[in-house]
């Protein structure tokens, strides 16, 4: 359970002061019943068993899944959670997909049964002071750990696998692991995997030699040969086809490509992060996700939290993208819109309420100072909104047509310049045609 340093029998201590850190009890689960007991203690806010290693508590029953199930504290208490296991995970005699344990619960995974139990000692985690990072914003406790865990990796060169729900702002986090490092000089390459057609998806990674496949009139660099000296973003990595997977593998692996059709090994000096909005244990389970690129991409993993999980940032960021689509620094986003917003679920996450945010200004707010180079006639045949919205339509194409080619058409420097996350950005870009 998450505590502010007073223990006592509630899931979650409520606390109203800003916290330094979060402090939460160490837990144990063991596999109870027949041979030897078999034991794990957690050293992390998050436990996972199964069959396959690297998890905590490793249990080699043929009827227990590679990544059966895992327990993580949270807010509400220990909650456990079945990783799309094959014989499931099964609580008070129930198949369950998401429980909460309390202490002395047993539950079984396959046909194994295992026993929780609260431990008196306690981890405490530090939170960054700050209430931003990079383009990313929070003063939530959920989103001063993520600062504060990316301050710690991001001097590493060791691969990170950013784990969150579309719209949680993974592409912002890894933009700021890429500058915080050592290779903040060097190229950051984007790759968004889910928006690449599958066939060419491996032209796009390791680039190509003329006259490789049909319509390859020039030799093309690949991603991995782009991105030397700097890092590789590669976005809703589970996305990628299983034979592209392989391949994926044995150049992280190997630190070395080849374009398609070229005999010339390329060498590699890239730092690798991957993202992904789906648990790539239930993908591996599934057998949609190599288990082996998995391990080689779970080198330094961070989760971040979707919206509902840190609704107290919800006015923090209403505010903010208040200021910026009205174009006022001083701007405060009026109290009944904030209680409005408040009160929404954001399946689509931070992403979802910046798009509405941008609506409501468009509604209500003046139209930005910035004209359209041409403005429209007036029509009487339009309502003021109508026309306003005509208006800044119009501004809001030419700017982003001229943001774009001045970032050479590039999404991820056009984004950085326009202080944007890259998917809206690119949102906006094909809603006006641009791309």
């Amino acid at each position: 359970m998450l505590r502010s340093g007073v223990s006592d029998e509630r899931s979650t201590d409520v606390v109203a002061q800003r916290l330094a850190a979060i402090v939460f009890h160490r837990f144990r689960v063991a596999a109870v019943g027949g041979g030897p007991t078999i034991e794990a203690t957690s050293d992390s806010s998050e436990l996972t068993i199964g069959s396959a290693q690297g998890n905590q508590l490793v249990l080699s029953d043929p009827t227990v899944s590679r990544h059966h199930c895992a327990i993580r504290v949270t807010p509400r208490g220990f909650q456990l959670h079945d990783l799309g296991s094959t014989n499931g995970t099964w609580l008070a005699g129930h198949l369950v997909e998401t429980a909460y344990l309390k202490p002395g619960s047993q539950f079984r995974v396959g046909q194994v049964t295992v026993r929780f139990d609260r431990l008196d000692d306690v981890i405490r985690e530090e939170l960054s002071s700050e209430d931003r990072l990079g383009d990313a914003l929070g003063a939530s406790p959920a989103m001063r750990h993520v600062f504060a865990t990316v301050a710690k990796i991001a001097p590493a060169d060791s691969t990170v696998l950013l784990e969150g729900e579309t719209g949680t702002g993974k592409g912002l986090v890894a933009d700021v692991i890429h500058r915080q490092g050592a290779r903040a000089d060097g190229p950051f390459v984007v790759i968004d995997c889910a928006s690449i057609a599958p066939t060419l998806i491996e032209s796009e990674l390791f680039g190509h030699e003329r006259g490789a496949f049909t319509g390859a009139q020039a030799a093309r660099a690949g991603a991995f040969e782009s991105a030397n000296g700097g890092t590789i973003f590669l976005d809703e990595i589970g996305e990628l086809p299983l034979d592209l997977q392989a391949k994926l593998l044995r150049a992280l692996e190997e630190r070395v490509v080849k374009r398609i059709g070229g005999t010339r090994t390329i060498q590699l000096d890239v730092r690798v992060i991957a993202a992904t909005n789906r648990d790539l244990r239930e993908e591996v389970n599934r057998g949609r996700f190599r288990p082996d690129l998995y391990y080689r991409l779970n080198v330094l993993r961070l989760r971040l939290p979707p919206l509902r999980e840190r609704r107290e940032d919800i006015p923090l960021l209403v505010h903010h993208f208040y200021r910026s689509f009205t174009g006022d620094d001083d701007a405060v986003a009026p109290a009944t819109l904030v209680a409005e917003l408040e009160q929404h679920p954001w399946p689509g996450n931070v992403r979802e309420l910046r798009s509405a945010v941008e609506r409501a200004v468009l509604a209500v707010d003046p139209v930005p100072s910035a004209p359209p180079a041409a403005p429209a006639p007036f029509d009487e045949r339009l309502s003021f909104r109508e026309a306003k919205e005509r208006a800044v339509a119009g501004w809001e194409r030419a700017y982003l047509g001229e943001l774009y080619a001045r970032s050479s058409n590039n999404l991820s420097r056009a984004a950085r310049t326009a202080r944007m996350d890259r998917a809206h950005l690119r949102e906006l870009l094909r809603r006006h045609g641009i791309v």
